[in-house]
């Protein structure tokens, strides 16, 4: 599976880079996204399992709306806030909300440098939404991270599993990041590449983060 998630990005990334047709994108865009909630699927069980699979549906969601950068913008920043509200709810399955403050606080120091040399560029229309998106954003990663602190150097059996996760929230900061700095500060060459490889990334180590099912 992971060999059709990387051709399919792969060939989603080249159609927006220019190599390939841009109406492409229409295609293999929500593909990627498609296949990896086929990987996820039979992963995990219980409420983490339907967590990260609504986490990603919504994610589907987001990345059609973002196919039109400017019209879509707003309602695709909504579905990926709802979708990592979905993912902190994941997360706080094997371990409670904020269990490593010390996790949290790094986070958030982070997170709001972003927004503080953004700021001048956000429209104020958008700055609400903005923060309210960078806030879930990085309790996602904050929460995925505390998993793995709590459970790193223990030998727990889902200390992988949290590893991936903590991984993924970070490769979303990344990816998030990047197409912030892209669309209010400046623009980046290959700005494609880099946030869509970085957001796939994410989303297969979260849905990595689901133990896989014997038999």
């Amino acid at each position: 599976m992971r060999w059709l998630v990387a051709a399919s990005a792969a060939l989603a990334i080249a159609s927006f880079i220019g190599l390939l047709p841009a109406s492409l994108a229409f295609l293999f865009k929500p593909l990627t996204t498609l296949l990896i909630i086929g990987y996820a699927w039979p992963r995990g069980t219980g409420l983490q399992r339907r967590l990260i699979l609504v986490g990603l549906v919504l994610s589907l969601a987001g990345d059609v709306f973002l196919l039109w950068p400017e019209q879509g913008f707003l309602p695709g920043l909504v579905s990926f806030l709802l979708a990592h509200l979905a993912y902190i709810g994941a997360f706080c399955v094997p371990v409670k909300l904020g269990a490593s403050p010390r996790v949290f606080i790094a986070y958030g120091v982070i997170a709001a440098l972003i927004l503080w040399q953004l700021w001048p560029g956000i429209p104020v229309p958008l700055r609400a939404p903005v923060v309210a998106y960078v806030s879930c954003l990085a309790a996602m990663a904050a929460q995925a991270g505390s998993w793995w602190r709590k459970r790193a150097g223990r030998g727990s059996v889902d200390e992988p599993l949290a590893r991936l996760a903590a991984i993924g929230g970070v490769l979303f900061m990344a990816s998030d990041s990047l197409l912030a700095v892209d669309k209010f500060a400046l623009e980046l060459p290959l700005s494609s590449l880099w946030i869509l490889a970085t957001y796939w990334a994410a989303q297969w180590c979260i849905a990595s983060s689901l133990e896989p099912r014997s038999g």
